[in-house]
């Protein structure tokens, strides 16, 4: 990851104010800035550029997100929109609001270059668990990873993806469907879509997870603010996969739908089903569903767990990142920059952890004590 280095010494307080001059216009490309404002049509321009709930206006908005004022800005090529970034100003700083989505550099540049060029106040910029391309960033900044999305690219249909996974992931979900089948005729698994997801399966799945965690000795991630809005988000734009037994709710995933990609905001099943390993077979049953759709991509989000990946998960680190005006700016913000480099040490602490918790000896015993004191003392997204 690149950092730029640290050189108060050899800068002049006059160059070390000025934005640098290698950055390129930013008006080059066709640039509006909307100060305080998010125009109508940038709902569905986000939707198209990024297809991803965490830069969607509709989770900014049921998250209370738009609640301070946002400004937007719109790069364009010609007429179309090639880039799009909602943002809001705290003191000498601007936080952007958009997550989840790649960044192109020449992008990045024009973006950042543009804020400080029209805003003499303005020290630095924060970005959040995005794919930012740092390579052409004329400007001081410091990134580190600070979350994960396991994604996988959707084949054309579910023959294909049945074939395409492992030998022992094929004949484990075949074997425990087979045996759920048999078990339980009354066996019914529904796609539930938008504003037909009723209350009470949401509510339900949010049970099982909390019912799921406290059996695994872990605090429940779903608070009721949170709550709300799962179902605010669900009715608006949700997929719920659900399977039946005698008509009640015994396993499912809640996601989004953003364009054609899909995002699992949780899964959850009864713990009285254990041995029919219900969240993986969900979980496959509710990809069919995306495949079948013509999604194009299933987000996993964060989280490395085993399942994801036997499923055919593929990482994209996601990085948190601060840009400032210059090198003496960055100085000045040394609390800030010290701040980041805490929660990058946090961060590959945590990893580690993670990866001693696969081995069977004392270590990794140990290491699932740590990491389970850890959840309960941090939110599952940060």
């Amino acid at each position: 990851m690149s950092e730029a280095p640290i050189n108060a010494s050899m800068t002049t307080m006059t160059e070390a104010l000025a934005v640098p001059a290698q950055a390129p216009v930013a008006d080059a490309c066709g640039v509006t800035c909307h100060e305080n404002e998010v125009p109508p049509f940038v709902e569905a321009e986000l939707v198209r550029l990024y297809g991803n709930i965490y830069s969607s206006l509709r989770e900014f908005r049921i998250a209370g997100a738009l609640d301070a004022p946002t400004s937007t800005y719109v790069e364009r090529r010609g007429q179309d929109i090639s880039a799009l970034f909602l943002y809001q100003r705290a003191k000498r700083e601007a936080r952007v609001l958009n997550e989840g989505i790649r960044i192109d550099g020449a992008a990045l540049q024009r973006f950042v270059s543009h804020l400080f060029s029209t805003d003499r106040t303005l020290d630095l910029v924060r970005f959040h668990a995005l794919q930012p391309d740092t390579r052409q960033l004329s400007f001081p900044h410091h990134r580190y990873n600070c979350l994960e999305d396991i994604v996988l690219s959707l084949p054309q249909n579910r023959v294909a993806y049945l074939d395409s996974l492992g030998n022992s992931t094929r004949n484990y979900i075949k074997r425990y469907l087979n045996k759920l089948k048999r078990s339980f005729p009354s066996l019914e698994h529904r796609i539930i879509a938008g504003d037909e997801i009723e209350e009470r399966h949401v509510r339900e799945l949010v049970r099982l997870n909390g019912a799921r965690m406290a059996e695994k000795g872990k605090t429940a991630g779903v608070g009721a603010q949170e709550e709300q809005r799962i179902l605010r988000l669900a009715r608006e734009c949700g997929l719920l996969s659900v399977l039946l037994i005698d008509g009640r709710v015994c396993a499912g995933t809640i996601n989004y739908q953003v364009g054609d990609n899909y995002f699992l905001e949780l899964i959850a099943h009864d713990p009285a089903y254990n041995e029919y390993r219900l969240g993986t077979l969900c979980c496959y049953l509710t990809i069919c569903a995306c495949i079948e759709r013509g999604g194009a991509e299933y987000h996993f989000l964060w989280g490395r767990n085993d399942y994801k990946f036997r499923l055919l998960g593929v990482e994209r680190g996601l990085d948190h990142l601060t840009v400032y005006r210059s090198h003496w700016h960055r100085l000045l913000y040394l609390g800030t920059v010290l701040d980041d480099v805490a929660r990058s040490c946090r961060r590959k602490g945590q990893l580690w952890l993670h990866e001693l918790q696969g081995r069977d000896d004392a270590a990794a015993r140990l290491a699932t004590s740590v990491m389970d004191a850890l959840r309960k003392l941090r939110p599952a997204r940060s």
